[in-house]
């Protein structure tokens, strides 16, 4: 069900007591796996229909006042995550039948979305099959220690470690490293030839469509009209990506002990948001049933939830919680569970 590509494939591994056994949560996710082709052509015919008309409406406000097309920015970031999880869902394969369908839908939000589709496609895979995994650590993770290994390193990695784990530095500073940190990548076990040749035809992708709106509009409305909102919605993919893995009583295991099925319903929170954002963030909140089976298409994920009570006992996170859980940094090994650096 995981549709990952065979090297990456969590290795199997004993069953954790209390989860699921491979048959009742085969038989409970059936109902819900696969794409629906015309339902996914609708999500995206309207989701780029409304990207289109909002950074048409910043343009128009942007020659009135530029204050009144930043009021409209939060609305256009919306839009731009929710066209995030549209490709995210393409790199699963769960949103159209056909492989080429994804793959060019999966592109073209990339390009709109500064993400390099298969490179990330690549990462994402790696992600699903160790997160969790203590062994398996820096593939698509927040950087994640111990609170031993913490305690070995000298002062100055120390205080490298705080900053990069300091929420300032995660909201603030994460998304200009997504931004640039993706139009360049060295050649490593997520990073093979094709996955590079990506990286260069998303750039090139990119460059053609900021040189066409800069012709269109000027520098200083693509400024506003793109550059505000992409930086928004990075902070929110930041964030929804934190703390559906990033909370007190998240799953951590070394590799031995390690379990897929465990790591997604326990390793994975399921975000509880308010329906207007759920539909923003494509239901990417139902994160346990999604890391359970990423063969799900967004639009099935809360039915799946609420048809099975096998999957009802995730960890819940709310925005509240979530705005708390930036301040969780280690892996507190005896007291099994994530702690802030004021707990040590």
């Amino acid at each position: 069900m995981t549709t990952l590509p065979a090297d990456v494939l969590p290795a199997p591994t004993p069953r954790s007591a209390g989860a699921p056994s491979g048959a009742e949560w085969k038989r409970a996710i059936e109902p819900y796996v696969g794409p629906d082709s015309r339902r996914a052509a609708v999500q995206v015919a309207t989701t780029i229909g409304l990207l289109a008309a909002s950074f048409y409406a910043m343009d128009a406000a942007f020659g009135v006042s530029v204050w009144l097309a930043l009021a409209i920015a939060p609305l256009t970031a919306g839009l731009l995550v929710r066209t995030f999880i549209i490709m995210h869902d393409c790199a699963h394969g769960s949103l159209f039948e056909s492989r080429g369908a994804n793959d060019l839908v999966g592109y073209l939000t990339g390009v709109l979305t500064l993400t390099p589709f298969d490179q990330w496609r690549r990462d994402h895979a790696l992600h699903h099959a160790s997160s969790g995994d203590l062994d398996r650590r820096g593939h698509g993770d927040v950087p994640t220690i111990t609170v031993r290994e913490y305690k070995a390193r000298p002062s100055k990695a120390q205080f490298t470690y705080r900053l990069i784990r300091h929420p300032a530095s995660l909201m603030f500073i994460g998304p200009i490293h997504l931004m640039i940190g993706q139009r360049l990548r060295s050649r490593s076990k997520a990073t093979k030839d094709k996955q590079i040749a990506s990286v260069w035809r998303t750039n090139a992708g990119i460059a053609i469509g900021l040189a066409l709106a800069i012709w269109a509009i000027g520098w200083k409305a693509t400024l506003v009209v793109y550059a505000v909102p992409i930086y928004l919605a990075a902070m929110a993919g930041i964030w929804l990506f934190y703390v559906q893995h990033q909370f007190e009583d998240a799953y951590w295991e070394s590799h031995d002990e390690w379990d897929y099925v465990t790591a997604a319903l326990r390793g994975s929170s399921h975000l509880k948001l308010p329906k207007i954002f759920q539909w923003f963030t494509g239901s990417i909140g139902l994160h346990h049933i999604h890391h359970l089976s990423p063969r799900i298409p967004n639009y099935r994920l809360q039915r799946c939830h609420d048809d099975n009570v096998l999957f009802q006992s995730a960890p819940e996170v709310t925005f509240r919680s979530g705005m708390a859980a930036l301040r969780l940094a280690l892996w507190d090994e005896d007291r099994r569970r994530m702690v802030r650096f004021d707990e040590l």
